[in-house]
């Protein structure tokens, strides 16, 4: 069947088209390639305060010490409950003996700020039930920890571990957990009490109650948690049993739309802008992953804050405070990556066809096999490029440079035709090329990809 002349305006746009075909498919491979390895991380801004972190600050050691195990278990063995120098911890003594019952229960309390030999010495105590550390309860294979505000408030602003023994008395009983129950009481602070405490902050931004370990407010951290300032209150940890002053919310009515930060011991109270939605979630977040920590040791106040603060800062920058969330714009790549794969076998797949079309046709696109002629030079590029496409998607870290060299060689045959520079040169590039590409197939260990095999199929 005789085939219409293909004049070279038509061979130029058929050329331009399968050309084209390719380029497009290896750019879509190497996008497809570099977003499996890339992370898109959106963000408000980058918080700029420093780690909250508490531990392996100074000051977390006390000068309390402890006698020796052989001492405390002779002081236990006398006295149900054994209070050692410089011990802080409290609870409801009916509540704890009436969740013991009719079962003995030996209580030692030490001290907060103990190193770990003097930690280690309590806990050999065998005969004491319960080993009572600063704040932290223990005992047997148990220990005792809160997890609500109310119980951290508790623990941390008047040393009460009332909830903590009963509910470690109930472990060792096999009983149900016993229903939380809040011990502190507040009451509202009165005329003078007030006034005392709102004249310190209108002149300085601060109130340091008598006995509070606080020497001053930490500047930076401050900064960054509270950009338009604070007022802060500080008073030493709380008497037990009696009612605590609650300053927050009459501070806050004196000081609108002004951040109020109230510490009582080591527990941190906020009031003011956004407190419905932020006081609680900064209190869980901190004391759920510090009130370990903060029941054993006996840290300054200034540290807890600047750990506190720093929190803060972390929770603004998050915008869950005072910020709106961050716009995430849709990302086009992540909405477009499942198509790649179909993109690519697309264009290749066309190109393919129109690469076999070329070798076929007996016009001036191809030749007819064994033609001598200038025309078997387009016919044999063509073959050798698509046997370039098929390689790239099997080749490896042994055969990708010679799969590389061989396409460059293909590029500088593809030109020097277009340029219609002399044969010779131009079978010698292919030659090169070929040659590479022999090598990429030998070491894939695919016969049927070396070019002589792959051409005479291709022809065949």
């Amino acid at each position: 069947m005789a085939h219409a002349p293909v004049t070279p305006r038509r061979r130029y746009r058929y050329e331009l088209l399968r050309w084209s075909l390719l380029g497009v498919a290896v750019v879509v491979l190497v996008v497809f390639l570099l977003a499996q390895r890339q992370s898109v991380d959106v963000s408000y801004d980058r918080s700029p305060a420093a780690t909250a972190k508490i531990e392996g600050s100074a000051g977390e050691l006390s000068d309390a010490s402890v006698p020796s195990v052989d001492e405390m278990t002779a002081l236990v063995a006398a006295d149900p409950v054994v209070r050692l120098p410089g011990s802080t911890a409290r609870w409801n003594e009916h509540r704890v003996r009436e969740a013991a019952g009719d079962q003995p229960v030996r209580i030692l309390v030490a001290p907060p700020g103990l190193d770990k030999d003097e930690r280690d010495r309590v806990r050999d105590v065998e005969n004491a039930t319960i080993r009572v550390v600063g704040t932290e309860v223990s005992g047997g294979i148990y220990q005792s920890v809160a997890d609500t505000l109310p119980d951290w408030r508790a623990q941390f602003a008047t040393a009460d571990v009332t909830n903590l023994l009963v509910g470690l008395i109930a472990a060792l009983r096999d009983a149900p957990d016993p229903p939380g129950h809040d011990e502190l009481r507040w009451r509202a602070p009165t005329d003078r009490e007030l006034a005392a405490v709102a004249a310190d902050l209108r002149a300085t931004g601060l109130h340091l109650g008598a006995g509070a370990t606080l020497t001053g407010v930490p500047d930076k951290a401050a900064r960054n948690a509270f950009e338009d300032g604070a007022r802060y209150v500080a008073l030493p940890a709380q008497p037990f049993g009696e009612p605590v002053p609650r300053y927050g919310p009459a501070l806050a009515e004196l000081f609108p739309d002004t951040p109020i930060v109230v510490m009582y011991g080591l527990w941190i109270e906020y009031h003011g802008p956004a407190a419905d939605d932020f006081a609680e979630l900064a209190g869980a977040s901190f004391y759920g992953q510090f009130a370990d920590r903060l029941s054993r040791y006996d840290y300054p106040q200034g540290n807890v804050l600047t750990a506190w603060l720093n929190r803060v800062t972390d929770l603004r920058y998050s915008g869950l405070f005072d910020r709106p969330l961050p716009y995430r714009p849709i990302d086009p790549l992540r909405v477009a990556l499942p198509a790649l794969p179909w993109i690519f076998a697309g264009c290749v797949g066309t190109f393919l066809v129109l690469s076999v079309r070329s070798l076929r046709r007996p016009d001036g696109l191809g030749i007819r096999r064994g033609d001598p002629g200038r025309g078997g030079t387009p016919a044999r590029l063509a073959g050798l490029t698509a046997l370039a496409v098929e390689m790239s998607l099997l080749t490896d870290a042994r055969s990708d440079p010679a799969l590389t060299r061989g396409v460059v060689k293909l590029q500088a045959a593809r030109a020097a035709l277009d340029e219609e520079l002399p044969d010779r040169h131009v079978r010698t590039l292919l030659n090169e090329a070929s040659e590479e590409l022999d090598d990429a197939a030998r070491t894939l260990g695919i016969a049927s990809y070396r070019p002589g095999l792959y051409l005479r199929g291709r022809l065949s």
